[in-house]
Order: structure tokens, then sequence, then C-alpha cells
């Protein structure tokens, strides 16, 4: 009943900065450093993604800098040992990549990240091109929608709809992000519904719901 969530296209960076699987370690160090990211995707032909190279999977080149690790460590840390006598985006890359796609919700996004533990992700269509990036910073963008934004959505897109005949007597106000709505409704029953909803419009912080049964018939 709420208006059409966000969507990762609607936060995602458009200009994204991509490796080959041939790049250089080198160049690949500069084009973090360059750019502030700490991960970059890595493409073949027009786009599509094949991994992901970040500063973890240089790390070890640097770890095992001054000494050789030992057998035992070797065969305990294969992928990382193999890592650090790599050079080129291919072999250092994370894959397959773990990626999104554009109508893909905040929350599920969100999710994604968390239980990968990875601080960004890339956008591909369905073909696995490349569309964009989405980082955490970008999922907190719905966060800085005004407060007159927030209370406008709620208005129409709950209050309105679910209480046609007593919306005039609802009140709503948003504040630094929380919610608030008072005054009194023909169904009570829609209370808690009026709550969950306004609670799942992107942006807001908390709500506080002071709606009660209308007392006149």
């Amino acid at each position: 009943m709420t208006s059409t969530p966000y969507t990762v296209a609607d936060v995602m960076t458009t200009k994204v900065i991509a490796v080959t699987p041939t790049t250089g370690f080198k160049d690949i160090a500069a084009a973090m450093e360059r750019w502030k990211v700490t991960a970059l995707p890595v493409i073949e032909g027009e786009g599509r993604v094949v991994g992901v190279v970040s500063e973890a999977d240089l790390m070890p080149k640097e770890e095992f800098h001054e000494h050789r690790p030992g057998l035992i460590e070797q065969m305990r840390r294969l992928g990382d040992t193999a890592k650090a006598g790599s050079t080129r985006a291919e072999d250092l890359m994370t894959t397959p990549a773990v990626t999104i796609r554009p109508d893909a919700t905040l929350p599920r996004a969100a999710r994604l990240m968390a239980d990968r533990r990875i601080k960004r992700l890339p956008v591909v269509d369905a073909d696995g091109t490349l569309k964009g990036i989405v980082s955490r910073a970008d999922l907190l963008k719905v966060f800085l929608r005004t407060d007159e934004d927030l209370t406008a959505e709620i208005r129409q897109s709950v209050v309105e709809r679910l209480f046609p005949l007593s919306h005039e007597a609802v009140k709503v106000t948003v504040s630094q992000g929380i919610a608030t709505l008072t005054g009194q409704v023909r169904d009570s029953n829609l209370i808690p519904v009026a709550e969950r909803l306004t609670h799942s419009v992107e942006g807001i912080v908390d709500v506080r719901c002071r709606l009660e049964p209308s007392t006149t018939a």
C-alpha cells in the first residue's frame, strides 16, 4: 500500500572504476589510491563482471614480502600464498563476484553485504554486465530525505489509503526522521498496520504511533 520502495538503481554510483583480468598489481593499487576505493570489479569483454579485487586480495603480497611461508603455512593458507606470488587481477581477484541487480531493494542489498561481510556490491544486469556499484554509504542516502518529504509520503501512501474516511483527523509529523502519528481513526484494527507501513517508508528512523479508536460512530 506504500509507494514503490527504493531500489539499488536509485542510490547506486554509475561511474565505476574497473580493471580487466590482465591489469597488473601496481596499476590496481594505484587505481585504489587514486579513486579512494577499497575494491574494484574485474570485467572482461563488453563489461561482464568476472570477479572483484580488494585490498584484502593485495595484502598477502606485503605480508609475505620479507619471508617465505613454511610448508605448513602454505597448506593452511593456500589462497593467500598463491595471491602473494600473483601479479595480475585474474590471479588476485575473488571469484565469482558477489553482485546484485539494479531492481533489488535496499534491505536486500544491506542483508547481502552483512551476510558476506563486504562493503560494496557490483550492480549487474541479467547478462552480468556492470551497471554500477552500490556501497554501504549509498544505502544510507535514503536517510538524507527531508522531514517534509517523509511527512508527505506517509500522509499520502499510508494515512489517506488506510483511513479514507478519517484521514483528516490524523496528524503526521516527522522530526529528524522520527515519525509521529496522532489522532482518532474509525477502524482500530488498522492502527498496527499504519505503524508497520510507516516504518517501511525509506528514510524513517523510528515511529511513534499514538492513534486511537474514534469515539464517534
